[in-house]
C-alpha cells in the first residue's frame, strides 16, 4: 500500500510543477489541484480506518508531503495540514467524527490555531464562540474549521462552513497558493463533543487510541504535532535541489557541486532526523513508555532544526543562482521565498525551542 501511495506522489510532482504559478497568481490551491489530491486518495490517509482511511500513518503523510513540495511547495503544505488534520479529528469524540464524515471519506478542513484573538464562553450543552483567527490555510477547499481558544486551558473546537466567514487577507511573498486567509466566528454554538483539549488528548485522554487502536494516537498529540509542517519545507528544498542539478551548464562548475553537496547533505540530515524521531515517538508509545519534558523539548528542538537545515539549503542554491535565478519563470526563487514563508511559522521558528532546550539540558 505505502509504496502505491508514494508513486502516486511522485506522478504528482511534474502536474504540480506547471500549475505552481497558476497556484500563486490564484492565492489557494487551484481546484483541479484539490480534485487530483482526492482522487489519488493521498488525503485519506489520514482518516481514521472506519472512514476511509488506509493502511498506513501519519509518516506516509510526512513522505507523501515530501515528494508533493519538489513539485508546488504550497499544494504540499495544505495536503500535509488537510491530511493530518484528518488525523486530528480521531481525537474527537466519536460524535463529532460521524458529523464531520457523514458526506464522506473527502471532507477537508482547516485551522486556525492561535487563541489571542478567539473566545469561547461555556454555555448549556458547549460554548458560544467568537473571534478571528489568521493563516487557516487552505480555507477554500475545506468544509470545516477548527479554531483554538483558552477559556481556561488550550481548546480547539471544531465549526462547519456555514458557521464562519473567509476573509481574503493572504496576500503574502511565499506560500501565495496556500490561501491562508482569515476565518471569522460571530457567536456560534458549538456543542461540546465538537471540542477538545490538545493537552491531553494521548496524554491521559485515550479516545483516539480506544476508537481506532491506530498507533499514531497511543503517544501525546503534542508530540506528533507540527511534523506536518516540517515535512514540506524539507521537500521544497529538495525542489531547489532538484531545479539546480537538472541544468546541464551548471553540472561544469565547481563552485555549485561544492554547493549541492553540502544542501543535499542536509536535506537528507533534516529528512533522517524527521523519521528518526516520529519512529521513535511511536515505538515508545506502542511500549507505553513515558514522555519526559526533556523528551519533548527536543521533539520541538528538532521540528525547528529541520526547517533550520533546510532552509539554509535554499539559501546556498538561490545565493549561486544568478541572475537568472530573480525571475518569476524560475522555481528557485519561488522555493526560496516559500521556505522562507513557512520559517516563519510560530511552530517552526528555532530561537524558542532551542532555548527551552537548551535550558533543560543545562539543568537548574
Amino acid at each position: 500500500m505505502i509504496p502505491a501511495l508514494l508513486r502516486r506522489a511522485t506522478e504528482l510532482v511534474p502536474v504540480l510543477k506547471e500549475r505552481a504559478a497558476a497556484a500563486e497568481r490564484l492565492r489557494q490551491i487551484p481546484p483541479e489541484t484539490v480534485k487530483d489530491l482526492i482522487a489519488s486518495s493521498l488525503i485519506r490517509i489520514g482518516n481514521p480506518r472506519r472512514y476511509g482511511g488506509l493502511d498506513a500513518d501519519l509518516d506516509t503523510i510526512h513522505e507523501v508531503s515530501w515528494e508533493l513540495a519538489r513539485g508546488c511547495g504550497s499544494t504540499a503544505w495544505c495536503y500535509s495540514l488537510w491530511a493530518t488534520h484528518n488525523w486530528w479529528l480521531g481525537h474527537f469524540p466519536e460524535r463529532a467524527q460521524d458529523e464531520f464524515f457523514a458526506d464522506g471519506p473527502d471532507t477537508l478542513f482547516s485551522s486556525g490555531l492561535d487563541p489571542s484573538r478567539g473566545t469561547a464562553e461555556p454555555v448549556d450543552g458547549g460554548f458560544r464562540v467568537s473571534g478571528r483567527w489568521s493563516y487557516s490555510s487552505g480555507c477554500d477547499a475545506a468544509s470545516w474549521v477548527m479554531v483554538a481558544t483558552t477559556p481556561s486551558d488550550m481548546l480547539w473546537l471544531l465549526l462547519p462552513r456555514g458557521d464562519y466567514e473567509i476573509v481574503d487577507t493572504w496576500f503574502s511573498s511565499g506560500l501565495r497558493g496556500s490561501g491562508s486567509k482569515d476565518v471569522v466566528v460571530t457567536d456560534r454554538f458549538v456543542p461540546a463533543h465538537r471540542a477538545i483539549h490538545p493537552d491531553r488528548a494521548g496524554d491521559g485522554e485515550a479516545t483516539g487510541w480506544t476508537l481506532h487502536a491506530r498507533p499514531s494516537y497511543r503517544p501525546p498529540l503534542r508530540c506528533l504535532t507540527g511534523w506536518d509542517l516540517a515535512a514540506p519545507v524539507i521537500g521544497m528544498a529538495q525542489g531547489a535541489i532538484d531545479e539546480v542539478t537538472a541544468r546541464p551548464r551548471a553540472a561544469q562548475s565547481v563552485a555549485l557541486q561544492l554547493r549541492v553537496a553540502e544542501a543535499s547533505a542536509e536535506v537528507d540530515a533534516a529528512r533522517a532526523l524527521q523519521r528518526a524521531d516520529v519512529r521513535e515517538i511511536l515505538d515508545r508509545a506502542a511500549r507505553e513508555e513515558p514522555f519526559t519534558e526533556r523528551d519533548r523539548a527536543r521533539y520541538r528542538r528538532d521540528k525547528a532544526f529541520v526547517v533550520k537545515l533546510s532552509v539554509q539549503a535554499v539559501n546556498r542554491l538561490f545565493e549561486a543562482s544568478g541572475a537568472r535565478g530573480v525571475l518569476e519563470s524560475e522555481a528557485i526563487q519561488r522555493f526560496h521565498r516559500d521556505v522562507h514563508a513557512a520559517s516563519h511559522h510560530a511552530a517552526l521558528g528555532w530561537d524558542a525551542p532551542a532555548e527551552h532546550y537548551g535550558r533543560l539540558a543545562m539543568g537548574p
